[in-house]
């Protein structure tokens, strides 16, 4: 396991960019946006259109750093590593696991104007729906949410959680960004009702 593992780690930060190359994207803005930030955001993507969100947020925002959160599972440690290797910087955590001080790393970098890449239904879902701390942190610190629709013309799908695809090379992808502006919330529930009709309108995307 730990050989496959470092083989996996040394291939990824290879096959990944070559992959991401191949493919022939679209990325437009949708009605309510005409423009990416220029300061604090969370860009943010399904966890199971990961193969492309995370190398997007390099294409789109090329000179500066995305921080980049990541899981602290087997599966975690594997992309972290890639991702490393790829030019992002770490924030290591999740929900569940070191989930304060993920939040308190978050807020500190986009208080800075930095920008953080975060898959919001994921580690472990469910699918597609956001978590509340990636709003509340938007919310809190007055920071728009960026968040990348992504369609594969042609893919191949894992049979897991979050329906995992990987994009056939040379296919076609057309990526919609959505900019929200999230309002102050004054109660939890309105934090939660706003989340659950938030992942409605985005989870078909």
């Amino acid at each position: 396991m730990i050989a496959r593992t470092s083989i996996s780690g040394r291939l990824l930060p290879v096959v990944l960019p070559l992959l991401f190359r191949s493919l022939r994207i679209t990325v437009a803005f949708s009605p309510d946006n005409s423009s990416l930030p220029e300061q604090g955001a969370l860009f943010t993507f399904w966890h199971g259109k990961m193969i492309t969100g995370w190398l997007l947020a390099r294409k789109l925002f090329p000179e500066r750093t995305v921080h980049a959160v990541v899981s602290l599972s087997e599966d975690g440690s594997l992309l972290s590593d890639a991702l490393a290797a790829l030019g992002f910087s770490l924030i290591r955590g999740s929900s569940s696991k070191k989930s304060e001080k993920v939040r308190e790393d978050i807020a500190s970098i986009l208080q800075q104007d930095g920008l953080v890449a975060i898959t919001p239904d994921g580690p472990r879902g469910p699918l597609q729906q956001f978590k509340y701390g990636s709003l509340r942190i938007a919310s809190l610190q007055r920071i728009p949410l960026l968040f990348a629709s992504i369609r594969y013309s042609s893919t191949w799908k894992l049979d897991s959680w979050d329906r995992f695809e990987i994009p056939k090379p040379f296919s076609r992808v057309n990526v919609i960004l959505h900019r929200i502006d999230l309002p102050q919330f004054g109660s939890e529930d309105e934090l939660r009702h706003y989340g659950t009709q938030l992942s409605e309108k985005l989870g078909h995307e």
